[in-house]
């Protein structure tokens, strides 16, 4: 919706699910009207009634190996908006994205904060940043991901992590973080859009922290094989496991 008022006019967009209350505190097309609606038609919908003009293709399963090539197939840009949890689905999306020679972004909520990492095909895959590898276990997936997308995990202080479990996949969220997410990325989206200088890739990344007015933009070399980087991960395993 974001990228729609901005004047972007042309998206592929893919969700299998359907909205249901636990989505209210956070997704912009949730509301009770919604309750057990696609939600990608939801939302095709919602930016419709914005650019009636919009060029749409809407893809009402989720995106795999057999057919990411159909979704991305015109595509200038990823944007990924995938549950913080479907790590094995963003490796296929992005390995294709940079085969193809796009940039792919990535924002995600942590607390009141939102971190974002850009990956260009000419820096770091997306793998290579998370140190994520085939036939990895999902948990370390998870935790490489959330731990390798914030390095600098400004949210800590104030989140009860009682409420956090990387088992159960589940964690807090609120509206705020989501709606820092969608003006970062959708920023980043129209400047590599428009060719407005070159994006910053991974190993760079940019934090934003609106409870502690906290802002970080930093490099991460090696990403998770960074030695600070793999110390956080032991940690993470012995708090979350």
């Amino acid at each position: 919706m974001t990228l729609a008022r901005l004047g972007v006019g042309n998206f592929s967009i893919a969700d299998p699910d359907t909205f249901e209350v636990a989505n209210f505190n956070r997704q912009y097309g949730a509301t009770t009207s919604s309750v057990g609606c696609s939600k990608v038609q939801t939302m095709a919908e919602r930016a419709l009634e914005v650019n009636p003009e919009l060029d749409l293709r809407v893809f009402e399963e989720a995106v795999t190996g057999d057919n990411v090539d159909r979704f991305l197939d015109g595509a200038d840009l990823v944007l990924d908006g995938l549950d913080m949890c479907a790590v094995e689905a963003r490796r296929v999306v992005f390995r294709e994205a940079a085969r193809r020679g796009l940039h792919a972004i990535t924002a995600g909520p942590m607390g009141f904060s939102a971190a974002m990492l850009t990956f260009g095909p000419d820096g770091m895959s997306f793998d290579e940043y998370f140190d994520l590898y085939d036939g990895q276990d999902e948990i370390s997936q998870i935790l490489h991901f959330g731990i390798g997308l914030a390095p600098w995990p400004t949210h800590l202080p104030y989140t009860d992590l009682r409420h956090v479990s990387v088992e159960e996949r589940r964690g807090p969220s609120v509206s705020v973080a989501i709606n820092l997410c969608a003006a970062m990325a959708a920023t980043e989206a129209v400047t590599i859009l428009l060719e407005h200088g070159n994006p910053r890739c991974a190993p760079r990344y940019t934090q934003f922290d609106t409870r502690r007015g906290i802002y970080r933009r930093g490099v991460m070399p090696w990403g998770n094989r960074n030695p600070i980087q793999r110390l956080k991960l032991w940690l993470g395993r012995r708090r979350y496991l």
